[in-house]
């Protein structure tokens, strides 16, 4: 396979994502749980958090249904992680997840308006010279950092596990890394097409391991994180060292983003 052809099967999985009746476009709403219950547009049931969770009281004919098991009456989610839980009803389906130590609902419609209106996410021509070599050097031990959140007032805490070290156009650089699951590197970054032809709060790169203190930073892999697309977005943001003071132009660009109904 040519570069160019896994670069374009790169850029077809990512469209297929993004256009899933069950992904991020097709969130309708961001709410968050309190100790009163609470009924939320478009979501059976009232919602409440306290000591035991996150928790549901569907009403006569109300219906959720979990892993395959419908749930009628009270339930008890409990203490959600931040990769939560789905659960489906009729018209759609609504994630049950932590953030900032709090559960939230994000309700997803298959006909919800940042899906409905999605034209397709612009990206720079692949350019293989945007394959950069760089020396990865691990952290002793995981570093837990405080990053910020395009929700004003939130920051989570996420560990770094090492730096990346490379150069472009002959300017050193140097960024913080996160574990990315799969025996992945995870970065989050922003660089000097920020908020002119790409997405301003930041964009994200994948790793692959790296071999003998040794990795391949694919800038045409640059991707778009949720908040791109959706107001109804927790997306944590790089590090302010996480700043590469050079035009990163290859990868993802800004996507149009329609005001939501």
């Amino acid at each position: 396979m040519t570069f160019e052809q896994a670069w374009q099967r790169w850029r077809d999985e990512r469209e297929a994502q993004l256009r899933s009746p069950e992904g991020f476009l097709a969130i309708t709403g961001l709410h968050w749980l309190g100790p009163r219950p609470q009924r939320f547009p478009g979501v059976p049931g009232f919602w409440s958090t306290g000591p035991e969770g996150a928790v549901v009281d569907l009403g006569e004919g109300e219906w959720l249904e979990l892993n395959g098991v419908p749930l009628v009456g009270r339930h008890v989610f409990g203490h959600v992680d931040p990769y939560g839980e789905i659960a489906t009803f009729d018209g759609g389906t609504v994630e049950v997840a932590d953030r900032f130590g709090t559960p939230v609902l994000r309700p997803r419609q298959p006909d919800g308006p940042f899906l409905r209106d999605y034209t397709g996410t612009p990206t720079y021509a692949p350019d293989p010279s945007w394959q950069i070599n760089a020396v990865f050097t691990a952290y002793e031990k995981t570093r837990p950092i405080s990053v910020g959140s395009v929700v004003e007032g939130r920051s989570s805490i996420i560990d770094a596990v090492g730096e990346v070290a490379f150069e472009v156009g002959g300017r050193p650089q140097r960024l913080i890394a996160f574990d990315g699951g799969d025996d992945e590197l995870w970065l989050l970054f922003t660089d000097e097409t920020s908020g002119v032809t790409t997405y301003a709060a930041c964009r994200q790169l994948a790793v692959e391991q790296p071999v003998g203190g040794r990795a391949v930073l694919d800038f045409n892999r640059a991707a778009n994180m949720p908040c791109a697309y959706t107001i109804h977005a927790t997306c944590p943001l790089p590090p302010a060292s996480n700043h590469i003071d050079v035009l990163v132009e290859a990868g993802e660009q800004t996507p149009p983003r329609p005001p939501a109904d």
